[in-house]
Parts: C-alpha cells; sequence; structure tokens
C-alpha cells in the first residue's frame, strides 16, 4: 500500500532527513579564526570573537561561547553558524560581509509551534561593522527571487524545487529523497546581501523546523547555496541542528501582468 502523502503524520521528521542529506556542504573555512567583529544594528552593538573552533557572543540580550562553523560564500563573505549549548533552543547564523563593511544577524529561537504560528522564529538585524569602510547598498529585505523557479540538490540521494511567490511566501517539492512527493506552502523572508546574493530563510508549519540559506544566483545553471535547518526531533523533546549546502539551477522565471505581480 502506497504512503498517503496528504496524511502529515507520516512526513518524516527533522532528524531522520539529516542523513546523507548535507553531502553538498562546502568544505568549512578558518578564516575568521583569532578575529573580532562588532556589528552595530540601530546603533546598538553586537560582538562576535572567533578562535579556531568557538565563538563568543553578546548579541540581541543574549551571550555565551559555542563551537561553529564557517563558510566562504564568495570573496570577503562569510556565513557563520552555531548553537547555543546553554541554550540548546536557540541558534545564531552570522552574514559577514568584510568587502562592503556589513552584516546580518539571525537569531533563530525554537519554540512550540500551534495553530497560525511555526516553531522557529527568527530575529533579524541588519548593521555595519565597526572598523570597515561601509559602502554599497544596505542590507534589506528583497523581493528579487519573486518568480523564480529554482531546483536545488543536496546530494546524490536528495533534490528539492522553491517556487518564490511572493515577500511572505514560497513552495517547495521533494523531487528526489524521502520526502519524494511531498509539498507544501511556507514562510519566507529574504534579504539581499550583495547584488545575486540572497539570504533565504523559511519556517514550516508541518515539520516544526526552520532554516536560513546564503545563496549565490549570480549565475543561473550554477547556484550555490549554504545554509542551516534547525528544530524539533520526532519526540519534538529534542533540538535537531546540522548545516547543510546545496547545488542549484534556475529552471524558469514567472513574468506577472504588472497589475498583478506579487512583489509589488
Amino acid at each position: 500500500m502506497s504512503l498517503n502523502l496528504l496524511d502529515t503524520s507520516n512526513w518524516l521528521p527533522l532528524d531522520g532527513l539529516a542523513p546523507g542529506f548535507d553531502a553538498n556542504k562546502a568544505p568549512t573555512v578558518q578564516d575568521l579564526a583569532g578575529r573580532e567583529f562588532t556589528v552595530r544594528s540601530d546603533g546598538v552593538p553586537m560582538n562576535f570573537n572567533f578562535d579556531d573552533e568557538e565563538v563568543q557572543w553578546a548579541a540581541a540580550g543574549r551571550n555565551g561561547t559555542a563551537p561553529y562553523e564557517a563558510f566562504l560564500v564568495t570573496e570577503e563573505l562569510y556565513y557563520a553558524q552555531w548553537q547555543s549549548p546553554v541554550e540548546p533552543g536557540f541558534a545564531v547564523s552570522l552574514i559577514l560581509d568584510l568587502s562592503n563593511g556589513r552584516a546580518l544577524y539571525i537569531g533563530a529561537l525554537l519554540g512550540g509551534g500551534s495553530r497560525g504560528s511555526t516553531a522557529v522564529h527568527h530575529d533579524f538585524r541588519a548593521g555595519t561593522l565597526d572598523g570597515f569602510t561601509v559602502k554599497g547598498a544596505a542590507i534589506a529585505e528583497s523581493t528579487a527571487l519573486i518568480g523564480r523557479r529554482v531546483e536545488w540538490v543536496y546530494s546524490d540521494a536528495h533534490a528539492y524545487e522553491h517556487i518564490y511567490l511572493s515577500p511572505t511566501w514560497y513552495a517547495w517539492q521533494c523531487l528526489a529523497g524521502p520526502e519524494r512527493g511531498l509539498a507544501d506552502t511556507d514562510s519566507n523572508t529574504v534579504f539581499e546581501i550583495r547584488p545575486g546574493i540572497f539570504v533565504f530563510t523559511w519556517r514550516e508549519k508541518v515539520i516544526p523546523c526552520g532554516s536560513v540559506t546564503i545563496a549565490d544566483h549570480r549565475s543561473p545553471k550554477a547556484i550555490r547555496s549554504h545554509g542551516s535547518l534547525f528544530g524539533w526531533d520526532e519526540a519534538g523533546t529534542k533540538p535537531v541542528h546540522f548545516t547543510f549546502g546545496a547545488h542549484g539551477r534556475l529552471i524558469s522565471i514567472t513574468h506577472h501582468t504588472p497589475e498583478l505581480d506579487p512583489s509589488l
């Protein structure tokens, strides 16, 4: 008997997805080790001090020390990710654009999802880097992905497609892997970091999880992303947190009638 894909109680928990899902993750880098950064968002400083293995941080009312992973997105642009050891239901994503003196902090808080809400809540704080020359456009929410349909390959066994619908929503479908045939529409928030490079975040309502990714869309046939997933295990008692990567390809772009364009 085939699985009833409409019965969401059959859907794979986050900890069931993890094995092998990170096969296309990029190598981590040590470029941030020995460096300290102060991000100023609306005049309020946030501090991050990296060594070879751990980051000490104080930001948005929280502080601590945690192991981290750092990825080089492109020249002088880094994505760092960690989970708080003392508050496992909290994780941090930090985007550092050293060329332009800008940064984006994202705090992810894992709570209890309920009707009309998601389990993961994201706190976005864009800012500038003390001691760096600030140039280029400020990091801000973007509608530039709306209308695009992108195929993402996370491993030899895992593939999905994303359709970016509006400033609030995107649709996903699993094309290969243990979730093949599953699809849904979930909430998203997008920031443009540099021209053609976007932070794309989502918060699922069926599986209690959320994600932060950064993707370089400048080459439509060779899109590259780095990201993390954060949510509850199958029992709903232990946070699951892991990083991954994907190779993407632009499939199509939808062009709406101007007065019906959802990006406006």
